[in-house]
């Protein structure tokens, strides 16, 4: 008699179907919603899963986070509901951007300059 198990990592991706304000660039987008996992296989057949985590991908700037576990179960489960910047932990391309207006030309921008690249005068201190 033998046993055919393996282990393997998955990947599954959530339904979430609703128009955001990315928390990190500021713009409109949709969140990219996906879990990952690790398995245990019993000839071939799913029958643990363990080490599950909860991804958030923008599609507006391509930003990754990691979203709140207890978000990312309640989204799973059917549940329908919004996600907040608190539920979200960057990942890749930094922390949150924010939206900068230059106070003398209008001019917005989520870059750190000193200077406004429109008028050339300086942003007030924040």
């Amino acid at each position: 008699m033998f046993f055919m198990i393996g282990i393997t990592n998955g990947r599954k991706d959530l339904p979430y179907d609703r128009m955001v304000i990315c928390a990190a660039c500021g713009a409109y987008g949709r969140y990219r919603i996906y879990m990952t996992f690790t398995q245990l296989l019993l000839f071939f057949i799913p029958c643990f899963k363990w080490g599950r985590q909860y991804y958030v991908e923008t599609s507006c700037c391509g930003r990754t986070f990691l979203l709140n576990p207890e978000i990312g179960k309640r989204i799973e489960k059917g549940e329908f509901l919004d996600i907040q910047p608190g539920d979200l932990t960057p990942l890749s391309g930094g922390g949150f951007a924010r939206i900068r207006t230059c106070a003398s030309c209008g001019y917005t921008t989520n870059e750190d300059f000193a200077y406004c690249p429109k008028c050339g005068r300086p942003f007030d201190p924040e």
